[in-house]
Formats: structure tokens, C-alpha cells, sequence
């Protein structure tokens, strides 16, 4: 796999909403005091007519971008994942998914990544908070290139849309020019005897496993479900025809994420062995994030003892 560079994926959000102002005078941008975490700067001064600075009020913003859409906006929120969901959970539901508004809801510093922030601002139940909502659309890219490009897509699409990234500085291996379709999930690596659903900074990890694995002599599919919703479910079930099992990847709680979504798609299609590589039942802690990703078993060894395991169940 070539890394074309490192870089945090928040910054690729930043660069991707800049590109939007210059390009679609109805996107707007609100924040929430915190422009710079959320790396929107560029778009604040070049357009600061169209840059709403929400303060510490982020239900008030959730509102306000409803009613912005009503008179043709895009716009887009920028906060913390945990303020982006759990804070304003009631908003969202009842002015923005019930009604189908058109906002976009841009979500930094998920999971255990946010490292020394600690255990409130770690949220590892946004993936499945959002998901469970009905006309939401779910976005967890993998790397700074890919979230660029998906905060371009996601202005395009007529719907309110989750889309989460982090703070870590990332290897980039997704190229700028790789096709990116909301639902469309892509496919790093073809192989034969395990199939590998991640997401988000999980599938650098998956990356780093399936090099582990190689020197096992294990063949793996590894598939980049960048959109939780909508699921690509002819991906999946084409994988695990092909391989006969499954680990799935993600930076969230076992309950409600990636992992589940998977799981019902395999339940009524095509049932078979499957292992969960995500937080089990679990609050996070401070401390430095790949240490975390460790302690809390969403590390690059999790992922391989999960093939272990799973192919020994197939077999």
C-alpha cells in the first residue's frame, strides 16, 4: 500500500468545505466555538458572510440550520462528535431527519482517537445514534483524501447527512482522484479466505493487519464501508460468498455501529461466521490514541486474532 502522506482527517473536512464556498454560493457553514478544531478557518475568512459563529449553544445551531434550508442553504455544522449527537440528539431528530432538511452534520474528534480529551468527549455511540435515524444518511471516510472528497459529495445530496472524522494525523492512502459515491463502498484489497469490513481511521488499522496476515499466508477482501447508511449490501454479500466469513472493524461501540449493520445483512441474505473488532460495552479514558486504540481492542493485532478466530470457525 502506498502512503501518499500524513495528515488528520478534520483537516481534510476543512480543505473540502473551503473548495465548497468557492463553488456553491448556498453552502453555508455554523460553528460551535470551535473553528479552528474543526479546521474551518479557510471558509470563515474567505466567506464571512456566509461563516455563523453559534457559540457554545449547539442545539440553538442544529435549529438554525433547519430553518436555513427552508430558504435553499446547505448548510453545514462543525463541532465535536459528541456535541454534534449525544448534545443535540432532540434537535436532529425532531427538525432536521423527521423533516428531511437539507444540513449536513460535520462531526470531529470521534472515538477513543481523541485521546487525552477523555471518556465524555469520546463518543463511541454516534455511528448507531445516527444510524437508527429515519431519511439519514451515515459517512465515516478513512482518510484525509476521502473526507475531502466526501464533504464535496454530501453538498450534492438532497438529505440531511452524519458525516464523522477525527483529529489524529493518519497515513493517506486513498488518491485524490479515487471515485467516491455515497453507498458505494470500496474495495482495497481482493482476497479469498476472509473478508474485512472497516471504517473510518479502522481501515488503516485493517490495512496494517492485512500485511500481518499476508505473512501468515491468509488471503484477505479487505472493503472500505465508508457510508454506514446507506450499506452497500451487494459489497458485503459478494465478499462473503466468495470467502465464507467476516470481521468487521470500527472505531465505535459494538452496539449499534458497522459491526451490527453487517451483521443483519448477513442474518436474512447469507449467514455465516462472523467476529466484531469494536469497543465492548466500554467508556474510553484519557490517554495517547493509538495507546487506547490498544487497550480498548481495536488495534491493528485485535483485527488479526479476529481472522484467527473467524477462520477457525469457518473450518
Amino acid at each position: 500500500m502506498e502512503i501518499l502522506g500524513n495528515k488528520d482527517t478534520r483537516s481534510g473536512f476543512g480543505e473540502g468545505l473551503a473548495e465548497l464556498g468557492d463553488e456553491n454560493e448556498n453552502v453555508v457553514a455554523l460553528c460551535a466555538d470551535l473553528t479552528g478544531s474543526l479546521k474551518m478557518n479557510a471558509f470563515q475568512n474567505a466567506h464571512p458572510n456566509r461563516f455563523f459563529q453559534v457559540g457554545i449553544a449547539e442545539a440553538n445551531m442544529m435549529s438554525l440550520a433547519a430553518g436555513m434550508t427552508i430558504g435553499g442553504k446547505i448548510p453545514f455544522t462543525g463541532t465535536f462528535a459528541n456535541f454534534s449527537t449525544g448534545r443535540v440528539y432532540d434537535q436532529i431528530r425532531q427538525s432536521i431527519a423527521y423533516s428531511k432538511k437539507n444540513v449536513k452534520i460535520c462531526a470531529s474528534h470521534a472515538g477513543l482517537t481523541l485521546g487525552e480529551d477523555g471518556a465524555t468527549h469520546q463518543i463511541l455511540e454516534d455511528i448507531g445514534m445516527m444510524r437508527m435515524l429515519p431519511n439519514m444518511t451515515v459517512v465515516v471516510p478513512a482518510d484525509f483524501n476521502q473526507t475531502k472528497q466526501a464533504t464535496k459529495a454530501i453538498a450534492k445530496h438532497d438529505g440531511p447527512v452524519y458525516l464523522r472524522f477525527g483529529r489524529p494525523v493518519m497515513p493517506i492512502f486513498i488518491k485524490p482522484d479515487t471515485p467516491f459515491v455515497i453507498g458505494k463502498a470500496q474495495t482495497i484489497y481482493e482476497g479469498t479466505d476472509v473478508t474485512i469490513i472497516a471504517c473510518g481511521h479502522m481501515v488503516w488499522k485493517s490495512i496494517e493487519a492485512v500485511e500481518e496476515l499476508k505473512k501468515k499466508g491468509i488471503s484477505v477482501d479487505l472493503i472500505n464501508m465508508h457510508t454506514i447508511k446507506p450499506l452497500d449490501r451487494s459489497a458485503i454479500l459478494d465478499s462473503v460468498r466468495k470467502t465464507g466469513c467476516i470481521v468487521t472493524a470500527e472505531e465505535h461501540m459494538a452496539n449499534g455501529g458497522l459491526g451490527e449493520a453487517v451483521a443483519q445483512v448477513l442474518s436474512r441474505n447469507y449467514p455465516c461466521p462472523q467476529e466484531f473488532v469494536a469497543v465492548n460495552d466500554s467508556f474510553g479514558e484519557s490517554g495517547k490514541p493509538m495507546d487506547l486504540m490498544d487497550k480498548y481492542g481495536i488495534g491493528t493485532s485485535n483485527i488479526v486474532s479476529a481472522v484467527e478466530r473467524v477462520l477457525e470457525r469457518k473450518s
